[in-house]
């Protein structure tokens, strides 16, 4: 793969037409491998002249943010060095010069700065239900599986089964494990197909990596923060309210609220982070599992304008629907407020409406007009729903949040009627599977305390 990747780099250098393999923006585990893999395929298949050119959709500056990247290309022996990233390649200049061919994998649906790209899309290979119709001769395959680089795999086992080595092999398998949730049949996103090629793998590959093995580094290393800047940390998982000229950007940050605020200079990296991306309060939820397996949230509000930081604080400490159970920290940091979480089960969408309401509030204290907010990686819909629910109470512990939706069961064929997948598989972002782990642990800890009873 690495000297594939080399000479894809070099062709980079020529003026010449290219086949350009393009996951999505999101560039996650099964994005990336499924671009790398599908070209290599393609260019292992294909005339010596044509080049496939996987691209990951992101700038290189970003990757250190997706950690299980990081490690699996680490563990697998591939460079980071011979990867090509979206900001090393003008996709729009070699379609105006007429040698650019796109074959989209992992989505279908380009953003709209790259709408004028659409005419270069010639394949697309996803598992998502199709929200945009393709005319002929664009090749459009998608099949709701778990994991697309399923059926990447599907596609080299059945056209040239003989390209695959070991190290290829170890990128498919991981992948599919990680992005089906460990083939777990409870969770139930891994459907039969899944399963198939990750039994094909094993077996053509016996010295394979366990499966148990495999997701629980390749998970370690997705929550894993330990070598991002402070500014990599927040950027990690954020999303932003923008309302009235005011910018709050809410990040998740997997680590406990101690060891964040005792890092070095941490005062002057929030304060550079706002100034950078214009932002006026930042919100940190911290996210862990303590030494008990017990879920841990905490809070950390740093705004420089005093007014308004006095009224975040004040809607989220006497909030009661939901009430988030706050108990103050005491913080040397100046502009920053501090807070234990008692109610573990608020999680980031559940405080959306909240911070929406405080600055409301703010807006109305200061007589300005109050909109509609406008809310980055976030839809209205959902905050919408949130907020006609947010006087419901919880049943049995566990959370309703958005980000953790019901799992579909495992289809046992392609014949059944009503398909749980005919809309789709379940966005399952860390965020998601943090909230799954807290259900798993306060289910068995009510468990355990009614069976003490």
């Amino acid at each position: 793969m690495e000297d594939y990747l080399q000479g894809c780099r070099a062709a980079l250098q020529e003026s010449r037409p290219l086949h350009v393999v393009l996951g999505n923006e999101a560039c996650d585990l099964d994005s990336m491998v499924s671009a790398l893999a599908l070209a290599f395929y393609l260019g292992k298949t294909t005339e010596a002249e044509e080049v496939f050119v996987p691209v990951l959709n992101i700038k290189r500056s970003e990757l250190p943010l997706r950690g299980d990247n990081v490690f699996f290309l680490q563990k697998v022996h591939i460079p980071e060095s011979v990867l090509i990233f979206r900001d090393e390649i003008d996709l729009h200049a070699l379609h105006q010069a007429g040698y650019l061919t796109l074959i989209l994998v992992d989505h279908h649906v380009l953003p709209k700065t790259d709408a004028a790209l659409e005419e270069a899309v010639t394949e697309v290979l996803d598992h998502r239900p199709i929200e945009q119709k393709r005319c002929p001769p664009c090749q459009v395959s998608v099949e709701l599986v778990g994991s697309c680089t399923t059926l990447v795999t599907e596609r080299i086992l059945q056209g040239a089964p003989e390209i695959l080595d070991r190290q290829i092999a170890a990128l498919l398998h991981g992948t599919i494990i990680l992005d089906c949730v460990n083939m777990d049949l409870k969770i139930g996103k891994a459907t039969p197909k899944d399963s198939k090629y990750v039994e094909k793998l094993e077996g053509l590959f016996p010295d394979l990596p366990k499966r148990n093995d495999i997701f629980d580094s390749l998970q370690k290393a997705k929550f894993d923060v330990s070598g991002l800047t402070t500014e990599q940390m927040l950027r990690k998982d954020q999303k932003t309210i923008y309302r009235q000229g005011i910018k709050m950007a809410i990040s998740a940050i997997y680590m406990d609220l101690e060891s964040f605020l005792q890092r070095s200079d941490l005062a002057a990296d929030l304060h550079a982070f706002c100034q950078a991306h214009s932002y006026d309060i930042l919100v940190a939820m911290t996210i862990f599992f303590n030494v008990e397996n017990e879920p841990v949230r905490q809070l950390a509000i740093f705004c420089p304008h005093v007014a308004l930081r006095t009224v975040i604080c004040g809607v989220l400490e006497h909030s009661q629907s939901p009430s988030l159970n706050l108990t103050p920290v005491p913080s040397t940091h100046p502009n920053l407020q501090a807070y234990l979480q008692g109610n573990t089960q608020v999680s980031r969408k559940k405080l959306l409406p909240l911070l929406q309401e405080s600055l409301s509030m703010y807006l109305d204290s200061t007589n300005i007009p109050a909109e509609q907010p406008e809310i980055v990686g976030v839809s209205r819909e959902e905050v919408d729903k949130e907020m006609n629910r947010s006087g419901n109470s919880l049943i049995s512990g566990m959370s309703q949040d958005e980000e953790d939706p019901p799992l579909p069961p495992t289809p046992m064929n392609s014949l059944v009627d009503e398909c749980p997948l005919d809309q789709g598989l379940p966005k399952l972002s860390a965020e998601a599977i943090f909230e799954k782990c807290s259900q798993i642990s306060l289910s068995q800890s009510t468990t355990a305390s009614l069976t003490k009873k």
